[in-house]
């Protein structure tokens, strides 16, 4: 990636996250969110928008908004996550949402899946800087193969790692049964879930359906398709993964990262 030195950590941004907090209106939003924790998710804004940019696991550009579109976004989806719940993040890259679930839940165990070497450096790295490491271990690898080596969690979530039907065919392996998969998406989420219906029938998913979070507390709420595991495990060939049995027509998008 080439980054535009106008938009890049040379302007400042890194260091006036909490500026841009304020100017934005979302402190509210914020202290409602992460609570006694917004000290721990204002560092980690600062790694989103000074590191991250430098290191190109995110865009130049994100810098300005590392607030609404990355953190309080990501963290609105712990509404959907029980009480010391297991949770597996696939295709972590910035730790988006598995780091800012882990702030905001001190109470969850976090695993992030990132098969890129350079994410995972810059993860290990983030986790430590933020003393997260009794809560958050980074697990190098693709999701197809993680299940043979991960134990399923009660929680799988993914951020624009790829189009539903592929993503639930990683992602429901590494759920144990009556679990749930949390794939947060954007606008376009209904016709996404309608195109995957059949997939996710034949995966076994008992239900899913799309939920709303964040709302009343921010600007516009997260979409999350919320899927539920069938009572029985994938047989996911442990260490093969799962493939599903039908494709979506658009290719996965990584456009939060690269």
């Amino acid at each position: 990636m080439t980054d535009d030195p106008s938009n890049g950590p040379s302007s400042g941004l890194s260091g006036t996250v909490e500026g841009l907090l304020e100017s934005e209106g979302l402190a509210a939003a914020a202290r409602t969110l992460f609570g006694e924790r917004l000290a721990i998710a204002t560092a980690f804004a600062r790694l989103l928008a000074g590191s991250a940019v430098e290191r190109g696991l995110i865009g130049p550009r994100e810098a300005s908004r590392v607030w609404e579109r990355h953190l309080l976004n990501c963290a609105s989806v712990t509404e959907l996550i029980g009480q010391g719940e297991s949770v597996i993040d696939v295709g972590s890259g910035a730790g988006l949402p598995g780091l800012v679930v882990a702030i905001t839940r001190p109470d969850l165990t976090v695993t992030l899946v990132e098969p890129l070497q350079r994410r995972v450096t810059w993860l290990t790295e983030a986790v430590e800087e933020l003393g997260l490491g009794t809560t958050v271990s980074v697990h190098p690898g693709r999701a197809e193969g993680a299940s043979a080596e991960l134990a399923p969690a009660d929680v799988v979530t993914a951020r624009a790692v790829a189009p539903l039907d592929r993503l639930a065919g990683w992602c429901l392996p590494l759920v144990r049964p009556g679990g749930v998969l949390l794939a947060l998406k954007g606008e376009s989420v209904d016709q996404e879930v309608a195109a995957a219906g059949p997939a996710l029938r034949e995966l076994g998913a008992s239900s899913w359906d799309v939920r709303l979070c964040g709302v009343g507390v921010l600007p516009s709420p997260t979409r999350v398709v919320r899927v539920v595991a069938g009572s029985s495990p994938l047989n996911s060939s442990r260490g093969g993964g799962h493939r599903p049995p039908t494709r979506s027509r658009h290719s996965a998008r990584r456009s939060r990262r690269d």
